[in-house]
């Protein structure tokens, strides 16, 4: 199933990862793709704040991962660009299949890791603050959510 989304502004974004968390489960993985500056880490703000975490969501780019404990589920926020050619045996493994959800950014570069179970999360950037979300998940784990995003209206 594909669920697309049109947002027109960052809090519209983040509006649908809240309205996601609610739906997620401790072991989803969820794969973020779009280019720099498309609004992934502004929707997993969004997914923190729905889980109830009040540390504010900063990309972790440098650090490859950020984990945040003090919500209803663990959420564990990898940005894999760094890793592009690298050595990924670095314990990602342990989070990605971890007891929490999992948000990846550019998983291409961690692609071994991913498990099969995953909804695929793709945003676009039209320009100012106006944004497309393709979902999409071969999963029957997401279904409940990609029907309830298919009632979003903004």
């Amino acid at each position: 199933m594909e669920v697309r989304l049109l947002t027109h502004k960052k809090e519209d974004t983040a509006l649908i990862g809240k309205l996601c968390a609610s739906h997620f489960s401790s072991g989803d993985v969820v794969l973020l793709k779009g280019d720099l500056g498309a609004g992934k880490t502004t929707f997993t703000g969004g997914v923190a704040k729905g889980l109830g975490i009040k540390e504010d969501v900063i990309s972790p780019t440098f650090n490859i991962m950020k984990c945040y404990f003090d919500g209803s589920l663990p959420l564990y926020h990898i940005d894999a660009y760094r890793l592009e050619g690298q050595n990924i045996e670095i314990g990602l493994d342990e989070y990605i299949e971890g007891d929490g959800v999992c948000l990846i950014e550019w998983p291409m570069y961690i692609e071994s890791l991913i498990p099969d179970e995953h909804l695929d999360i793709v945003i676009h950037n039209l320009g100012g603050d106006e944004r497309e979300l393709i979902f999409q998940s071969e999963s029957s784990n997401f279904d409940e959510l990609l029907s309830a995003l298919q009632e979003v209206r903004l």
